[in-house]
């Protein structure tokens, strides 16, 4: 006998009425209306959005026991939401929203390693306790391996985060640094990671930090003198997530700890996990220590990523979303949109909210008006390496030359043009453009940008490499 969306449903309804409140059954279950059962997929329309996020909350967990009872473990939920109006119209609509299908991430006790009879230990979170200390992940259960689309752009730093995933701290990939620019899903790939293990290890202790966070509770437990407090708690985690660690750049004292931190969690076979904006061999200012132990394991690269990964990207944002739009708007987008998937999904909501609050069709018309205002803001945006790195270009040097402390003249006009496009192009201030271009201090950046304001207006050879720099760094 082949099953049907209305069987299953209905063998689904008779499981879950035994298990809740005649009540709670009539007014959040009655109302249900199977749609459509595909292969694993069964579809069920609910009457609101409200009515679906109420369930999503608060009876997910009975739903997929019901429905793995019945479609087996790979059984899918797709709710078909009524919507009161369109986006260009007034007519009723319904959008289809996948169930999230997991629960919100549990944290759980950790035995301190301390006597009950000496004081409490402190935990940088400030969750207080005695013997146990409890502790959040830190991680958001939306940022998982499902919703990270894969593409030739990211497939190594995918496979490690997933095999990593599958047998943390047991694998050759330890640490896993993941470096790329940005808004290319570095963040989502150590959350999906951290979700991931969470998953499969509900016992592990799971925590993601930023290196800013990390570096401000280091600094609060110097003051406090609650430094070893702070060592302790961090060598009681299984897998420490580290975020944006290129910012531990310049800081001396957090970077000692974290070594030493480093060296107890990998002694012990936990797994340690950082992302960067940069490889190892292009970060400045880190211990040399430190940099040797992020080579130990696998640094993995996650680049812009490709046509054909953007347009799934894109489809699969839209489908998430309940979204429907049509296929020469989302080429256009994925085509126009290069640099990275943050903004590929920033055009794509700028899209919905002007098509829902402006009661306007989704059109090319207006994929290419909010195109056009990214695209102009991403020109703007430059970072201070590249700058060196075109200005060196330009008077065919090596950016070593351009930081060294030699004193020729063509070097030195060389690094003073860096300074000047730098403080114009960048929101940076003066004392980091100062410290990234050569380690000088802000005088130097402030005397840079003087001599060549004066050198522009008096020498016609000076103005034309100002001229042609200018076109070069704003494209």
């Amino acid at each position: 006998m082949s099953h049907t969306a209305e069987s299953i449903w209905i063998d689904c309804l008779s499981f879950i009425k035994d298990n809740i409140k005649p009540q709670a059954y009539k007014t959040w279950f009655e109302p249900i209306k199977p749609v459509k059962l595909s292969g694993e997929a069964l579809t069920i329309q609910v009457p609101s959005k409200f009515f679906y996020e109420w369930l999503e909350e608060h009876y997910i967990k009975l739903l997929r026991v019901a429905l793995v009872r019945q479609l087996g473990n790979d059984a899918k939920l797709v709710y078909d939401v009524k919507m009161e109006n369109n986006y260009s119209s007034n007519r009723p609509q319904t959008v289809k929203i996948p169930s999230s299908n997991r629960d919100p991430l549990k944290p759980q006790r950790v035995t301190a390693p301390i006597d009950s009879s000496k004081r409490e230990l402190r935990n940088p979170f400030i969750i207080p306790g005695l013997q146990k200390v409890k502790i959040e992940s830190q991680l958001n259960p939306n940022y998982s391996f499902a919703n990270f689309i894969e593409g030739d752009s990211n497939r190594l730093a995918r496979s490690a985060g997933m095999a990593v995933a599958n047998k943390p701290g047991g694998t050759s990939f330890n640490p896993l640094l993941i470096y790329g620019g940005v808004g290319l899903g570095k963040t989502h790939l150590a959350h999906a990671i951290g979700v991931d293990i969470k998953d499969k290890y509900p016992d592990k202790t799971v925590l993601y930090i930023s290196s800013e966070k990390f570096t401000q509770q280091f600094i609060d437990s110097v003051k406090s003198n609650t430094r070893n407090d702070f060592i302790h708690f961090y060598q009681m985690i299984d897998v420490l997530l580290i975020d944006d660690v290129q910012f531990l750049s310049g800081k001396a004292g957090t970077q000692d700890v974290f070594f030493h931190i480093f060296n107890h969690l990998h002694q012990n076979g936990k797994q340690v996990i950082l992302t960067s904006d940069k490889a190892p061999v292009d970060m400045q200012d880190i211990e040399q220590r430190l940099l040797s132990r992020f080579k130990w394991g696998l640094s993995a690269e996650l680049q812009a990523p490709d046509y054909e990964t953007r347009i799934s990207i894109l489809q699969n944002k839209l489908y998430r979303d309940g979204v429907e739009m049509p296929d020469d708007i989302v080429e256009y987008v994925a085509k126009n949109i290069k640099s990275n998937v943050r903004e590929l999904e920033g055009v794509l909501i700028s899209m919905i909210a002007q098509a829902s609050f402006n009661r306007r069709e989704f059109s090319l018309e207006l994929a290419k008006q909010i195109v056009d205002k990214f695209v102009k803001n991403t020109k703007k945006e430059v970072s201070i390496d590249y700058i060196q790195k075109e200005v060196s270009k330009y008077f065919d040097m090596d950016v070593a030359t351009l930081q060294s402390k030699t004193r020729k003249r063509h070097i030195v006009q060389a690094r003073q043009l860096a300074m000047f496009f730098a403080k114009r192009l960048t929101k940076t201030s003066l004392a980091s453009i100062g410290n990234q271009i050569g380690q000088r201090d802000h005088a130097t950046v402030l005397h840079a940008c003087k001599t060549v304001d004066n050198l522009t207006e008096t020498d016609k050879q000076f103005k034309k490499y100002v001229d042609d720099l200018t076109k070069k760094l704003t494209f």
